[in-house]
């Protein structure tokens, strides 16, 4: 049996629709490119690197972060999106969901969407690492 839609369910679908729409249009999308480590801008201790949509529309965003020793880059917390982290140098705690390990360089973390995390550089001397975000950000 067919259901009609009423105008009520046609204009929430309607505001909906604009709703991503809109929100999709603000990031762009990824051009094919190569990015080289000194142009990219210093931001506090992050080097933004690139923050848009596949040519399929799925959201990504990388950067690079710099930890000083005993640094962490903000307290534990939950985000929807996925995060990938590869540790370029020094030696960082992390905790995920209450497990911790001690990581050092060529290491790589994942959270999780909702899974709560956080880090800290427990070494003498700076942290590089950089992180990749996988899907929607915010």
């Amino acid at each position: 049996m067919m259901s009609l839609m009423t105008r009520r369910d046609l204009t929430l679908l309607s505001a909906g629709l604009l709703a991503t729409a809109a929100k999709a249009q603000k990031l762009a999308v990824l051009p094919s490119k190569a990015y080289r480590f000194e142009d990219l801008v210093v931001k506090g201790n992050s080097r933004p690197v690139f923050d848009g949509v596949t040519h399929t529309g799925f959201h990504l965003e990388f950067h690079e972060t710099e930890l000083a020793p005993g640094a962490s880059p903000h307290p534990p917390h939950r985000h929807e999106h996925d995060e990938m982290i590869m540790i370029r140098e020094g030696t960082i705690e992390v905790t995920i969901e209450g497990n911790v390990s001690v990581i050092g360089p060529g290491s790589v973390i994942y959270a999780a969407s909702n899974d709560l995390h956080g880090m800290k550089n427990i070494g003498a001397t700076k942290a590089q690492y950089f992180v990749t975000a996988l899907g929607r950000v915010g």
